[in-house]
């Protein structure tokens, strides 16, 4: 009895040396290294979903309760999706119509129309901008502007009453085509 116990006590002492700090580290560092490696596998971006929707009735609102011609893109080119709808005004407010629609490469490009002035419609959707000179779009002159917070630019034009934005983060050809389809 007396060579087991002195045995299992030999036993012990031998692990005692092994459980030491600077091993239970790199014990942790090895767990920590295998965690990593499988999130590296393992680990898919998420893409984002983009939720279309059908503005249709959005802008039939707007067509028949504005007091100037709304523009809409007609057809909407194909890979853009439209992505949100906004039509009306408070009473005493300038009537507005917005949409925003998402390009094949998932940049966002709004347009936007109202009856408001047109230098206070422009500060208030664009902010802080500087004009960059101008885009003849189907015969139709637009001011290109480019805001100075943000990499993004505009084409704007005021006609019939009201003034129209087309703005994101995309080049004037994007937008120029954009407004090839407005109708």
């Amino acid at each position: 009895m007396a060579d087991r116990a002195t045995a299992a006590a030999a036993r012990a002492a031998e692990r005692a040396k092994y459980r030491t700090l600077k091993n239970m580290v790199w014990g942790l560092l090895a767990c920590l290294g295998v965690v990593a490696l499988l999130s590296l596998v393992v680990y898919r971006t998420p893409e984002e979903k983009v939720r279309a929707i059908d503005y249709s009735a959005a802008l039939a609102d707007a067509r028949r309760t504005a007091p100037y011609e709304v523009l809409a893109p007609e057809p909407l080119a194909s890979g853009w999706q439209a992505t949100s709808a906004r039509v009306g005004a408070e009473p005493g407010q300038p009537f507005t119509w917005h949409l925003g629609v998402i390009t094949p490469d998932k940049k966002y490009v709004g347009l936007e129309q109202s009856n408001a002035t047109a230098d206070r419609f422009v500060s208030d959707k664009l902010g802080d901008a500087r004009e960059d000179g101008t885009s003849t779009v189907a015969g139709v002159q637009w001011q290109r502007m480019q805001r100075t917070d943000k990499d993004e630019r505009a084409l704007v034009r005021t006609a019939g009453g009201a003034t129209t934005i087309l703005t994101g983060a995309v080049d004037y050809g994007t937008l120029e085509s954009y407004a090839t389809t407005l109708r």
